[in-house]
């Protein structure tokens, strides 16, 4: 199935191609390559509306994620058609994270792909085993 990537801020230059690679290779290590995944890339003002929203905390954030489905811990989705084949989406806030790379002298791009790859991996954890693991970097970034 699809990746479908959109960069919706212009604060930041993203390499979409690179990105799109890493949660590629993520989604076929995790077993997931016949979901669709919705990435966003987002600057500050749009991840600032999604945290208010959704969470109540009206601050950028580095990522926030949306689940298609709603399973119990160490449950995979049974999607029952075509349109159900969706993990969700996930908003990265590609500006936040910048700002954080640009403090702390990391590069960008490589930080940009691994974080991606943290929090997916986590979030798979998460919802096979119940547990509620949060990225190392959840911190800086």
């Amino acid at each position: 199935m699809s990746v479908v990537l959109r960069n919706a801020q212009r604060a930041v230059p993203v390499r979409r191609s690179s990105l799109r690679r890493a949660v590629c290779a993520l989604r076929a290590a995790l077993g997931a390559s016949r979901f669709d995944v919705g990435l966003v890339c987002a600057g500050n003002e749009l991840m600032r509306r999604l945290n208010g929203a959704y969470r109540q905390c009206p601050e950028p954030t580095d990522v926030l994620s949306f689940p298609f489905h709603r399973v119990s811990a160490g449950e995979l989705p049974r999607p029952l058609s075509r349109d159900e084949y969706n993990l969700g989406d996930i908003f990265l806030g590609v500006e936040y994270i910048h700002q954080q790379c640009r403090d702390t002298g990391e590069d960008f791009d490589s930080v940009l792909a691994m974080y991606q790859k943290e929090v997916e991996i986590l979030e798979e954890l998460n919802r096979l085993t119940g547990a509620s693991l949060r990225p190392l970097t959840a911190g800086l970034f």
